[in-house]
């Protein structure tokens, strides 16, 4: 493994820690604890941190800029050391792309007053761009990793490529899905499952206890579909053997996490776990595609 690529891929795990102490300030109602200032924190460049709040979102602040500088660092890196036009300095310049959008997307939640209890359309719209805002850049970066170590091409537009397109939207709308999900356990509490299902089906019930009920039909239905999928890449194209495994065993945990998070009312820690799988999910099934892909047009 070359140094380049170790450093891409020690940046994406730290980009995992980061997204993960993201979601600790949303599941924590914490996301107001520098006011509605950005970049300042309460007007101040380092906050006198007289609440926890404030502790917890500086922390994520300070957090979320060194991973924008260890991204630039890694566009600095692969433009060293791959020759203009090399897919590596593509896939780093794209992911610096995503990554000043991510941090765009997470000060208009700030100045915008989108944060702790504010339960508005306009506070899960900029969610939920901001979650398909991170899928895309933790698979670039992801990919600036894979890719350094493995010369060659990928093509789309086969069946292959078709099959796995449709495998990415799935994924998009259970992340979509997932982040209303988790806002409305955040907003809207429950004391117990029957209480919840109970608010969730109440005439005039928010528009957030309404959607959260779709995640996990669709998780199921995506899941099960991703499961048969990978299994399908395994039996035909050997090179995926170890990602589609992986993969299977991936999703599969991550449906008896999300029983378990439903079974006990979405406790923070669990929120924690089940984006880990999530995000990790995620990233192997582009890594699959990758390989799927390659070794497809490899043959042709």
């Amino acid at each position: 493994m070359s140094r380049f690529s170790t450093y891409a891929w020690v940046t994406l795990g730290y980009n995992f820690l980061v997204i993960l102490w993201g979601a600790f300030v949303r599941a924590t109602g914490s996301g107001a604890g520098c006011g509605e200032h950005w970049p300042t924190c309460n007007g101040e460049v380092i906050p006198r941190a007289e609440e926890i709040e404030t502790v917890i979102e500086f922390t994520h602040r300070l957090t979320s800029g060194l991973a924008l500088i260890m991204t630039v660092i890694l566009v600095i890196a692969a433009c060293k050391y791959f020759e203009p036009q090399h897919r590596v300095r593509k896939a780093a310049w794209t992911t610096l792309a995503f990554m000043i959008a991510e941090a765009l997307l997470g000060a208009g939640l700030v100045i915008f007053g989108l944060v702790a209890n504010d339960d508005s359309v306009a506070r899960a719209l900029v969610m939920c761009m901001h979650l398909i805002n991170t899928l895309l850049l933790l698979a670039f970066m992801a990919l600036t990793a894979w890719w350094a170590d493995r010369p060659g091409t990928i093509e789309l537009g086969t069946s292959t490529g078709k099959m796995l397109g449709t495998g990415l939207a799935g994924l998009f709308i259970v992340g979509v899905t997932g982040a209303i999900a988790a806002l409305g356990d955040t907003l809207f509490p429950a004391q117990s499952l029957a209480e919840g299902f109970a608010a969730d089906l109440e005439p005039g019930a928010h528009f957030l206890l309404r959607l959260r009920g779709l995640h996990p039909v669709f998780a199921l239905l995506v899941g099960f579909g991703i499961i048969g999928l990978a299994n399908r890449l395994r039996l035909s194209v050997p090179s995926t053997g170890k990602l589609a495994k992986l993969l299977m065993i991936l999703v599969g945990s991550q449906i008896v996490i999300g029983f378990i998070n439903l079974g006990l009312l979405a406790p923070v820690y669990l929120q924690l776990i089940h984006l880990l799988f999530a995000d990790a999910v995620w990233v192997s099934f582009i890594l699959l595609g990758a390989v799927a892909l390659e070794t497809e047009a490899g043959v042709a």
